[in-house]
């Protein structure tokens, strides 16, 4: 096969691989192979509430594929399996830094929204996000999690001054919250600061709360569904003015995001700061891109465009979001730019001050 040809039938079998883990994801079927240490396809059968013949079946093309192990050898009905050790962060451990259990949700969402794709792109319509249904909702948030919980409080620290307030008290802004992860971490890591998290999407704020009290946050950690361009009213409401906001992989999926950073701006404390965590997109556009950016392309195609065209098509970014497109919505919304020296594989962070 040709080198292109090479590269469509790799996608094909890693791509059917990964829906073969949502499926053990959805069934938990690896979750009850670890229970169990080792397990032939009858034990797992029984554990998971599955017929036999899907377990073996399940069984024989992970442990092909290399995702699970042989444990001991034996025929079909015999044969033990196991989730070797050095898989287990990627495969169980929800808040560790290899966890990949987000990955394969993100692709199934984007392809359950694959028909309505084709009529969108012929009217210049959208797609709304719970569209995507609870599969994208899941898989964002599971992606998202391990980095906020482990490294949040590490972005914050490079700026000293909003580490020092935040440890002596404040009020933070958490736009575009999602299922609010960022607000869980920044809650933990500074146990002085009361969070507002705010999205537009209904059912993420609902997973939100119910992850906040799981937590047992519920007195510092607040959501609201709420278009973050609505903040300054939301912050009448409440009566605060906000001493640091949070933008974390929203900002490029916002209609009108200098109307966000210009009404955050505005619910700000004379000193207050704004930090914008969004996709590590190169400088410029250039072909044959490297891994990062092909996925951030194909994530716009089929998600981050299409939902953004949904809500508005005064501005519609996509996925890729290149530092100079945010120095100009910051200026444009009255703020300074400033790119923060944090080197991360998937992420930029930007901090704006009011000007």
């Amino acid at each position: 096969m040709t080198d292109l040809a090479d590269r469509i039938f790799e996608s094909l079998v890693a791509g059917m691989e990964l829906l073969t883990i949502d499926l053990g994801r959805r069934l938990g079927l690896y979750r009850a192979v670890h229970r169990l240490g080792t397990v032939n396809s009858a034990e797992l059968a029984a554990e998971a509430g599955i017929a036999e013949r899907y377990a073996r079946e399940w069984l024989e093309q992970q442990a092909a594929a290399g995702f699970i192990a042989v444990a001991e050898a034996g025929d079909e009905l015999q044969r033990r399996y196991e989730i070797p050790s050095e898989h287990e962060p990627v495969l169980l451990d929800e808040e560790s830094p290899l966890h990949m259990m987000g990955a394969a949700p993100m692709m199934v969402g984007c392809g359950l929204a694959l028909p309505a794709l084709p009529a969108v792109y012929r009217s210049g319509g959208g797609v709304a996000y719970e569209e995507y249904g609870e599969e994208i909702r899941h898989g964002i948030g599971t992606f998202n999690r391990p980095g906020f919980i482990h490294d949040l409080p590490e972005w914050i620290g490079s700026m000293k001054d909003v580490t020092n307030r935040l440890r002596d008290g404040a009020v933070v802004l958490d736009a575009g919250c999602g299922t609010g992860w960022s607000s869980i971490a920044i809650a933990e890591a500074f146990p002085n600061v009361e969070v507002v998290g705010v999205d537009m999407d209904t059912a993420s704020i609902e997973d939100a709360r119910r992850n906040v009290s799981e937590r047992g946050l519920e007195d510092r950690v607040h959501f609201e569904v709420a278009n973050a361009t609505a903040i300054g009213e939301l912050a009448k409401q409440r009566k605060v003015q906000f001493d640091f906001a949070l933008i974390f992989e929203a900002l490029h999926d916002m209609g009108d995001p200098v109307g966000v950073l210009a009404a955050i701006r505005g619910a700000l404390t004379s000193d207050g700061v704004i930090l914008i965590g969004d996709e590590h997109s190169g400088d410029e556009f250039t072909a044959n891109a490297g891994e990062i950016e092909r996925l951030q392309y194909a994530f716009s195609v089929l998600h981050c465009l299409p939902a953004t065209m949904a809500e508005s098509t005064h501005i519609a970014n996509g996925t890729v979001l290149r530092p100079g497109t945010v120095r100009g919505w910051a200026e444009a919304a009255g703020c300074t730019f400033e790119e923060l020296p944090l080197g991360h594989d998937f992420w930029r962070f930007y901090r704006l001050d009011k000007s």
